[in-house]
């Protein structure tokens, strides 16, 4: 009897030539989802606006500030540019994750009753393909913008379509979830973690591509529907016409 492995997609040649972006009317901004090697200052922005936003309240401790500067464990990320060409908010995929140690979702949980959940559930998801959506922030005084928060729940369907994964997951504080709940993003059981302090009761939370449309706010999957579709388009016109450039070198 032959017994069968499966694992992590490997995307390690995935590249962006130049960032993906279109226009949203319900913020009145531009999103733009890009690599940090592929528009490094847009990438500088975004991190310092991240690291901005988490010591504004305190948390900064949350964020992993030698992978912000470099990006080098980012697969994409997300922009959120206003009419004044400002980047207000902003969110990063790391991935696909390989195991569960590959998550700092497990640092997260160290020590906690839920940390062997949290590393099954990691490791039965992973050969499907799994991003960790991280650092996620929005300008303070656009803190309460639902439409803001609703673009950002997005990103990650978006990011999965371009690489062809099933999975994604994040942690956060329960009443930011509860904002990202509109894309059809499903609370685990598992136990809150006091994270990254006894202020916080962290939580985990799953999107599946297979059956978001049963969790989602009906608006929510129309625009992930829509935007997915324009995205891959412009993927693969780019695609096409980088292989049109090397054919002719």
């Amino acid at each position: 009897m032959t017994a069968f492995t499966l694992q992590a997609p490997d995307l390690d040649g995935f590249r962006l030539e130049r960032g993906l972006s279109w226009r949203d009317p319900d913020t009145d901004c531009t999103l733009l989802l890009s690599q940090p090697s592929t528009d490094r200052d847009l990438w500088e922005e975004y991190a310092d606006g991240a690291y901005r936003s988490y010591r504004r309240h305190g948390v900064e401790c949350a964020l992993d500030t030698d992978a912000l500067h470099s990006g080098d464990d980012t697969i994409m990320f997300l922009a959120v540019i206003d009419s004044s060409e400002r980047m207000v908010a902003g969110v990063r995929a790391k991935g696909p994750l390989r195991s569960a140690d590959d998550s700092h979702a497990v640092v997260e949980w160290a020590g906690q009753p839920g940390e062997q959940a949290v590393r099954n559930m990691i490791t039965d998801r992973a050969p499907f393909g799994i991003l960790e959506m991280k650092s996620a922030w929005v300008a303070d005084e656009l803190n309460q913008d639902r439409c803001l928060s609703a673009a950002l729940a997005r990103s990650g369907f978006h990011m999965m379509a371009l690489l062809d994964v099933q999975f994604c997951m994040a942690t956060a504080a329960a009443y930011v979830l509860n904002r990202w709940r509109s894309s059809g993003g499903v609370v685990s059981g598992i136990p809150a973690t006091p994270y990254p302090d006894e202020r916080y009761q962290t939580k985990m939370m799953w999107w599946n591509r297979r059956d978001f449309v049963n969790y989602a706010e009906p608006e929510q999957v129309a625009k992930i529907l829509t935007e997915t579709d324009h995205l891959m388009r412009l993927y693969y016109d780019q695609a096409g016409a980088q292989g049109r450039l090397v054919e002719m070198a």
